[in-house]
């Protein structure tokens, strides 16, 4: 397991856990950072990702990327 922020441009990976408080891990599973569902990452900027999750590109920080493991 590693977290998110490893991964590299064009890579998918399975989200294996995600860790935070409640409120925080609650917001991800809205954007639809769910356990066992496929997350791509588009771009990579200085730890800033753009990722494609569902059909959707979400833009996660550092911190919020560091919060998803694969």
């Amino acid at each position: 397991m590693m977290p998110l922020t490893m991964a590299k441009s064009g890579e998918t990976a399975a989200i294996r856990k995600i860790f935070g408080k409640d409120e925080v891990r609650q917001h991800l599973a809205e954007l639809g950072f769910v356990v066992n569902s496929d997350v791509t990452v588009v771009s990579e900027i200085a730890g800033n990702l753009i990722v494609q999750v569902k059909d959707c590109r979400i833009a996660l920080d550092k911190t919020m990327a560091n919060r998803i493991m694969i």
